[in-house]
């Protein structure tokens, strides 16, 4: 299930003086001369009406609630409303909380190789995750793609390892399904014969049940065959699951079934679908080469039919990477300019884009 995990970003960038203060203890009230009246605080000047911050950093785009980024892997909402995101930096290994104006929070950090389209690929909070702080990351390591657990003040702990790596076919996804069943993506390292492989790993949809660290058991497969930069969006309210990927023919978006992946649409033009999230009855896609938001309506018993992509975004922001929907039908894509497209000095950003009717409106 794919919910927004609510973490708390305000204040200043700085985190020094917060140090200091909390080194210091609490404020003791006899540091005030004595007969020293209370001071009054000046009134709050409304948010809307305070100038925005100034910087290299700021995007005078509304929609743009991260800046600044390095070349990014997976997103996901951090709050309800969508104002909030969580991004994982794909060449740092790190994990970055912000908001619009900031500031950007590390959350986690892991070592990565990010050659190539590797590093730091995907993230998931733990289902208990306001108890335990733990964090699972999909990563690339010289000698293969592995899950692992992240903890505050501690090493990462490996989870899974053994997945397949290569020059590229890195990229895939990971989502808690329940709180003990872990549903990843994987790509199929640049091999498409091991995507069909039942020994091999690439190129897969597994179940991962098993999170203690250390040897584990080999994960079920619940689904093969596929290609290269593999998301997942599952709709939360039905259970159904998504998969959008790259082949060297076409790319596509299926739907998980008990008797394998059925394809529900193909791009022969290929246009190198990046995420896909589900919101409000439609499939959306993100592009990198054509720097699309594109739209499918979610088939239903009542109309199973599939109609045409509509474009519902075109090159506004670039090249496009992972996406993630909100309740709300909200939007949060990641781009990607640094790796594939041409950067402007705010990039790599996080953008909140609301479709208008999305798969469902052909006008």
């Amino acid at each position: 299930m794919l919910t927004a995990v609510v973490v708390l970003v305000g204040g200043c960038a700085d985190f020094t003086a917060q140090d200091n203060q909390r080194e210091a203890g609490a404020f003791s009230p006899n540091n005030r001369p004595s007969g020293q009246p209370e001071p009054t605080p000046p009134p709050e000047t409304p948010r809307e009406t305070q100038p925005p911050p100034t910087g290299p950093c700021v995007d005078p785009d509304p929609a743009v609630i991260a800046t600044c980024l390095a070349s990014t892997g997976g997103v996901m909402p951090g709050d309800e409303q969508g104002e909030v995101t969580v991004v994982a930096e794909r060449t740092t290994g790190k994990i970055i909380t912000t908001k619009r104006y900031g500031p950007a929070r590390t959350l986690g950090e892991t070592p990565v190789d990010a050659s190539g389209d590797g590093g730091l690929i995907d993230f998931a909070f733990s289902p208990t995750y306001s108890q335990d702080r733990l964090i699972y990351a999909y990563i690339t390591t010289p000698a293969d793609n592995r899950i692992v657990r992240l903890a505050p003040g501690d090493v990462p702990k490996p989870i899974l390892t053994g997945i397949p790596r290569g020059a590229t076919g890195n990229m895939g996804a990971m989502y808690f399904r329940s709180p003990t069943e872990l549903v990843v993506a994987t790509g199929n390292a640049g091999n498409p014969a091991a995507a069909d492989d039942p020994s091999s790993l690439a190129g897969k949809v597994l179940l991962v049940t098993s999170f203690t660290s250390g040897a584990s058991p080999r994960p079920a497969i619940l689904a093969s065959g596929f290609g290269s930069t593999v998301s997942l969006c599952p709709n939360a309210s039905t259970g159904t699951v998504y998969v959008a990927d790259q082949t060297a023919t076409e790319d596509r978006v299926q739907v998980l079934e008990e008797g394998g992946p059925k394809v529900l649409w193909t791009w022969p033009d290929r246009p190198q679908i990046a995420g896909c999230g589900v919101a409000a009855g439609s499939i959306f896609v993100s592009t990198t080469r054509t720097q699309r938001i594109e739209a499918i309506n979610e088939p239903t018993r009542e109309e199973p039919t599939i109609t045409a992509p509509a474009v519902v975004l075109e090159r506004r922001y670039g090249a496009l990477g992972r996406m993630a929907a909100l309740p709300n039908g909200l939007l949060q894509v990641a781009t990607v300019n640094k790796e594939v497209g041409s950067p402007k000095p705010t990039d790599d950003r996080v953008f909140r884009f609301l479709p208008s009717g999305g798969g469902n409106d052909r006008t």
